[in-house]
């Protein structure tokens, strides 16, 4: 569980990219300022170093969340992204696949939204309170996806599986598909999701005597036990 959240609104400009650089300014300071000094203890010398260190260690981890919203940001295309960190995963693992977000209605946060990793779909809001909220994974078996396939535009729903590939449900059992078909997210019945969002690739493809396709399985394009920074997706008006 991480212990804190953080908000970030993306709206393509990436102005979030500014701390990345102070930081490392920040870090490098000590560095610059050291050749026109004379060091002094020992024990100064080696406070001075391990500050250093912390700082840099810092700066690095600024750069790897700046470059996770150059990702974000495109990942959500043309909509604007509120951008924050999971907090929590749920408490009934195994039984329900969510985990909470440190985001919520006073960040513009409401239940249906979309929300994203820099990979790909993550889930979708059921619950928002006023700073955090509850997204139910893409992975849980009670969940459905309107789908498509990207190079033939086949349509169809992706339910989740937990911890087993999702399973893709055609409409048309004689369409083309192939392992290493990419798979997004598309508008079939009463899905909420955005549009274009990746969900994954098709990893299984089994087909019976008459050549119908039988089953599909996808290899979900998000790391869902390594979630961190996500995004919340309000789409373009």
């Amino acid at each position: 569980m991480l212990a804190s959240g953080t908000l970030i609104v993306l709206d393509g400009r990436l102005g979030a990219l500014g701390p990345a650089r102070s930081a490392v300014a920040t870090a490098l300071g000590p560095v610059q300022r050291s050749w026109g000094g004379v060091v002094g203890s020992d024990s100064a010398l080696r406070r001075d170093n391990a500050r250093l260190a912390e700082q840099l260690s810092a700066a690095r981890l600024d750069a790897a969340t700046a470059g996770e919203l150059r990702r974000l940001r495109l990942s959500a295309g043309t909509n604007r992204i509120i951008a924050g960190r999971v907090v929590a995963i749920s408490a009934r693992a195994g039984v329900e696949w969510s985990v909470t977000i440190g985001l919520g209605t006073r960040d513009g946060v409401r239940p249906r939204l979309t929300v994203i990793a820099a990979d790909g779909l993550v889930g979708r809001v059921t619950r928002a309170f006023a700073r955090t909220s509850l997204v139910l994974l893409a992975i849980d078996p009670s969940s459905a996806v309107g789908a498509r396939l990207s190079g033939g535009g086949e349509i169809g729903l992706c339910r989740g599986a937990g911890r087993r590939p999702m399973a893709l449900e055609l409409l048309d059992p004689r369409a083309a598909v192939a392992v290493g078909d990419e798979v997004r997210t598309g508008p079939v019945g009463a899905t909420t999701y955005v549009p274009g969002i990746a969900i994954g690739r098709v990893s299984r493809v089994s087909r019976a005597s008459d050549g119908l396709v039988r089953a599909v399985e996808v290899q979900p394009a998000v790391g869902f036990t390594a979630l961190d920074l996500v995004g919340v997706v309000v789409p373009a008006t």
